[in-house]
């Protein structure tokens, strides 16, 4: 089965407010740097230099006004409150820049894109996707999978994308020696460790130790030659001391952040919330059911349509969720009722004196009451009005 994308406006936005904080950065393509192939490789000779060569990402030449500049730009448009400053990093590259955007909305695509994006527009390829959990990293991947073919239309070039594997080093050799978008995703157990006894796997000391199987080098500082841009899904789950210390040693050239519910605040700079992601029909609204407002039971009547039951040998039924007196304070409770039934008669309170059924129509899903109030399915009348659980 092949998937078809829409180009969705919102998540355009999305990109381009990313991307434009760096307008005014030079394009600059293929940055070539001498790889440390190792110790054990034997000595090359001359005609084979191009060996050592690999590619990394150029640096960030816009100062911090410049840059704060751009994010003020991008915070206007999207109304967003200006920062005073350049949101501090703590060695985590020029920038930390937040995109909010609400479960459901395809933050997984925006961030994808923008890669390709930012290596479009100002040369840089190489990037790490850092994920909380190896369940995200599977999630992501397959992102990048179903895409493929979707960004190779719009942008004549496929991004080369691999799991980080500790037992499979020598991709990391051809993340730094490929010159076209590379993407390496990681989840933060591979590489959050404190070296302390018993504190750390070994997949997580894997990376900072010298391998010989990876000609006595250490996984980190071949990442970190590289200068990747960190993207960080789900930032809020991985913001712990240790964890932040380590992505230090990727050594980035800034770092994303995309979440829907931001905990530590950097520089925002895109923000689409639950409630702009229901307004622009992008999710669908959550009915809850039995919200209990305090002060407020019994106070009048709360009426809660659950379903309508239908049986071959007596007429329709309705399921109500309905107050009723306890013996100290009035409780909610779902009930069954017939047409004719009085809801005062089943609650003891006086709040339901005038709501008898006079009719219980199936073809409509709707309860008709004597005091010509109804109620259809799903609905919620009383203390709770539907509008409110919205």
């Amino acid at each position: 089965m092949k998937f078809k994308f829409k180009i969705q406006q919102y998540q355009t936005d999305a990109v381009e407010s990313t991307v434009n904080v760096f307008a005014g950065q030079p394009s600059k393509t293929n940055m070539q740097y001498r790889r440390d192939l190792g110790k054990q490789k034997p000595q090359l000779k001359a005609e084979f230099e191009e060996e050592y060569v690999g590619y990394r990402n150029a640096d960030v030449e816009l100062n911090t006004s410049q840059l704060l500049e751009n994010i003020h730009q991008q915070q206007v448009q999207n109304d967003i409150p200006l920062s005073p400053s350049l949101a501090a990093t703590n060695g985590l590259g020029a920038c930390s820049l937040d995109v909010e955007m609400e479960t459901g909305t395809g933050k997984t695509y925006v961030y994808i894109k923008t890669m390709f994006e930012l290596n479009k527009r100002y040369g840089w390829s190489k990037f790490i996707v850092v994920v909380p959990s190896i369940a995200i990293r599977e999630g992501v991947y397959k992102s990048f999978t179903m895409l493929d073919e979707h960004f190779m239309e719009l942008y004549g070039k496929k991004a080369r994308y691999f799991i980080y594997n500790s037992n499979n080093l020598t991709q990391i050799d051809s993340f730094s020696s490929d010159a076209s978008i590379n993407v390496m995703i990681i989840n933060v157990q591979a590489f959050n460790t404190s070296f302390k006894e018993g504190a750390a796997n070994k997949e997580a000391r894997i990376i900072y130790s010298k391998r010989d199987d990876f000609q006595s080098r250490r996984p980190i500082d071949v990442i970190a030659a590289n200068r990747p841009i960190i993207i960080m899904d789900e930032p809020q789950k991985m913001e712990g001391e240790a964890t932040q210390k380590a992505l230090r040693n990727f050594k980035p050239l800034f770092v994303l952040n995309y979440s829907a519910t931001h905990k530590t605040s950097h520089n925002c700079i895109y923000a689409l919330d639950a409630y702009d992601a229901y307004c622009q029909r992008l999710v669908k609204k959550i009915q809850v059911k039995g919200i209990t407002l305090q002060n407020l039971m019994g106070a009048q009547a709360y009426i809660y349509f659950d379903s309508i039951v239908l049986s071959k040998n007596k007429a329709p039924e309705v399921k109500l969720e309905i107050e009723v007196q306890g013996a100290s304070q009035a409780r909610r409770q779902t009930m069954k009722f017939s047409q004719g039934d009085s809801l005062y008669d089943a609650s003891k309170l006086p709040a339901y004196k005038e709501f008898v059924i006079t009719d219980i129509n199936p073809r409509t899903n709707t309860v008709y009451f004597r005091n010509g109030d109804q109620i259809r399915a799903g609905e919620v009348m009383g203390d709770v009005s539907e509008k409110t659980i919205q």
